[in-house]
């Protein structure tokens, strides 16, 4: 005899579509890319299908191995993956969200491939790596016109071609970057790492010699890196394979045992005269090679994104179908506050990432204004969503109870995943001092910057009210870098906001506004105050 029933357990959110929302599609239309919705929506019930999610999950709880020598103990340096991670790379090329932007020419493609990142990344984190790196690297490419004539339309190929072999034999290629070293970390100028010119081999190649101390997707076709040529801090173009098909001087040491992002490899590097060669022109390293991280940073603020919109709709979901003490969750006045203002966060978010990509997408196109709106935009929106993601996912997944607290759940694996965008491309100090720079040695960033803001001038007096402090707290330069976190943040939610208020859900931004600029709430989630329409919120919130 049975004995219990199961009863009052939330059904599958496998099969819905998780990843997108109202503001996702309201994004892609203010943004100039509505005819992407179609694809888009397809993409995200694809990633939240049974195939793909078991995918994803194999390619997390059985992670890259490394192979550094075959049996006869000659050196491979080679990274093996589950066929599922190679599945998974292919439907992200195939999809346009590596470097097929660069190589499209209609206006919006660099939104709509944004709203696929965020769709697709339902599936899984990890292989968004490589994928990200691959689509940055074809700006900081094109300083080096002849390299770019030979590679870009590789990295821009919708062919996924996994394997070491020379590069221009291949359909398509997936490239890496590589920058960091054991004493400096983001501080990329102390790199010990040397590039001598090559005189010998007459191909204007170099020779690098020293160590990277994390390496992501070290299977990459091609990598940019960092080094110091005579005439300083250079940035160069290094291929796993040499053209005439012989393994290049790339030895990996071992892989990262890291907190989550599983299915990717980390690794640590050794080059012992690999051949490289320049992009841009020595000693301009960081210059040529931050085209490419302002680019990666900008997906780290659409994983922030999609991180937050994953765990709003998990803990809507669950709310939606769990009843306690008579009535659904979500119908539980302190439980619709929670999951109200995680709906807020998540919704806010999608907001300025997509007008950010909007913003990238017409600076690549031409437009000075928005280029300059992009610097300072992206640093403070990089700063501030990742920061907030690890504690949004937290409290979404104790909206789960202890369901949310075991594996099969998917929470965990969120959780985990949440991290690594605040580090990644410059933790938290790195970017909100790249911002309070941006502001003061480049006064059309400020300007543009500043004009956004002011767009929304009028529209709400808290708003106006946080405008005008933050325009003071600027006015102070006594310990700038002291307070670089607290004017970061206040510029990210005064950029939400405007956003809002200009373009969103007239509900959401004044839920917004007046918690996040005019001070009505707690330190926690779920201390919205009386009189906030979350029923609106939730509603635009819920899963389809």
């Amino acid at each position: 005899m049975a004995t219990h029933d199961v009863r009052n357990q939330v059904p599958p959110i496998l099969g819905h579509d998780i990843s997108t929302s109202p503001a996702l599609f309201e994004g892609l239309r203010l943004e100039g890319a509505s005819d992407a919705e179609a694809g888009v929506r397809e993409l995200a019930l694809l990633g939240n299908s049974e195939r793909w999610q078991e995918a994803g999950r194999l390619a997390n709880d059985h992670p890259p191995v490394l192979r550094t020598h075959d049996r006869y103990g000659n050196r491979v340096d080679e990274v093996d993956y589950l066929p599922q991670y190679h599945d998974l790379m292919r439907v992200a090329v195939e999809h346009g969200l590596h470097g097929a932007p660069w190589a499209d020419p209609r206006p919006g493609a660099h939104v709509a491939r944004a709203a696929k990142v965020i769709a697709w990344g339902v599936a899984d984190a990890g292989h968004l790596c490589p994928i990200s790196m691959t689509y940055a690297a074809v700006p900081a490419l094109r300083t080096a016109p002849e390299l770019a004539a030979q590679y870009e339309q590789l990295l821009t190929s919708g062919d996924y071609d996994f394997g070491l072999r020379a590069p221009l034999g291949k359909r398509g290629l997936i490239a890496g970057m590589s920058m960091t070293e054991k004493q400096g970390g983001s501080d990329v100028r102390a790199n010990t790492t040397v590039a001598m010119p090559d005189r010998a081999a007459g191909d204007g190649g170099y020779r690098l010699t020293g160590h990277k101390w994390f390496t992501s997707a070290p299977m990459s076709d091609l990598f940019l890196t960092l080094a110091q040529a005579p005439g300083g801090l250079s940035c160069f173009l290094l291929p796993r394979v040499l053209p005439d098909g012989a393994r290049n001087a790339f030895f990996l040491q071992r892989l990262k045992d890291k907190l989550g992002n599983k299915s990717n490899a980390s690794a640590e590097v050794e080059y012992d005269g690999a051949v490289a060669w320049l992009v841009g022109e020595e000693g301009r390293g960081v210059a040529t090679i931050i085209e490419m991280v302002n680019m990666t940073r900008l997906d780290c603020a659409l994983m922030a994104a999609a991180g937050m919109r994953l765990a709003t709709a998990h803990a809507v979901h669950h709310a939606m179908h769990r009843f306690a003490f008579g009535r659904a969750l979500i119908d539980q006045p302190a439980m619709a506050n929670v999951l109200a203002d995680l709906a807020l966060e998540s919704e806010a978010a999608t907001a300025v990432v997509l007008r950010i990509a909007g913003a990238v997408d017409r600076a690549v196109r031409g437009d000075v204004q928005e280029k300059a709106f992009r610097r300072v935009a992206l640093a403070v929106t990089k700063y501030w969503l990742c920061k907030r993601l690890a504690g949004h996912t937290g409290e979404a997944l104790e909206c789960l109870g202890g369901n949310g607290y075991v594996e099969e759940s998917g929470m965990p694996r969120l959780y985990r995943e949440a991290p690594l965008v605040s580090i990644w491309e410059g933790s938290g100090n790195v970017a909100a001092l790249d911002a309070l720079r941006a502001l003061t040695r480049e006064p059309e960033a400020a300007e543009a910057f500043f004009a956004e803001l002011d767009a929304a001038a009028g529209a709400d007096s808290r708003y106006d009210d946080a405008l005008a402090m933050l325009r003071k707290e600027l006015a102070d330069p006594e310990q700038a870098h002291y307070r670089a976190r607290r004017v970061a943040e206040q510029m990210a939610q005064l950029l939400q906001a405007s956003l809002l208020l200009r373009r969103g859900s007239p509900a959401v931004a004044d839920a917004f506004v007046a918690t996040r600029l005019g001070g009505d709430r707690g330190l926690a989630y779920g201390t919205l105050p009386v009189g906030v329409d979350t029923a609106t919120i939730l509603e635009r919130a819920r899963v389809s």
